[in-house]
């Protein structure tokens, strides 16, 4: 039950606040929040990460962009409900990664385009324009590494280090 109030809220939160922009904000129009540090800019992205895929045919942007990812998100999330050893924290994870998935499929599957509208300057590098899903899939993927990271070589099923 709480996998399933982690995932509507990540999609909820993405979708909410996609409407918001698709409403109020004009194409490329530029809103600065925080100076030049964080900056509202809406755009139509009819490709995957930083425009990748977009210049792909229909049918296999389709593949690439929709179906394949649908997929994917389904038997990470299968497997990791059905494996013993996964851990909350690499379950909650893994629910904020499905979560902006599912966001930015059923942007892809309604409108046709994913709507990115976050950029951020951090004067020696800059974000490309984002989302509340990219967000979201960005944190999970940072909490299931530091999650890694933080078992340091443990065996898993025993708890100890090393192979005995």
């Amino acid at each position: 039950m709480i996998m399933v109030v982690i995932l509507s809220a990540n999609v909820g939160c993405d979708q909410i606040s996609k409407n918001i922009v698709r409403l109020r904000i004009d194409d490329y129009e530029r809103i600065k929040v925080m100076g030049k540090f964080l900056t509202l800019t809406k755009v139509e992205n009819s490709g995957a990460f930083l425009s990748l895929g977009d210049s792909l045919p229909g049918p296999v942007k389709i593949i690439v962009l929709t179906v394949l990812p649908i997929l994917l998100l389904g038997l990470v999330l299968a497997f990791s409900l059905t494996k013993k050893t996964t851990t909350d924290i690499t379950l909650l994870g893994i629910c904020f990664i499905t979560g902006g998935g599912i966001g930015n499929i059923y942007d892809r599957l309604v409108h046709g385009s994913v709507t990115d509208f976050l950029h951020m300057d951090f004067v020696v590098f800059q974000t490309g324009i984002f989302n509340m899903a990219d967000l979201s899939i960005m944190t999970g993927f940072f909490i299931v590494v530091f999650e890694s990271f933080l078992k340091g070589g443990r065996n898993i099923t025993t708890g100890r280090h090393g192979d005995s």
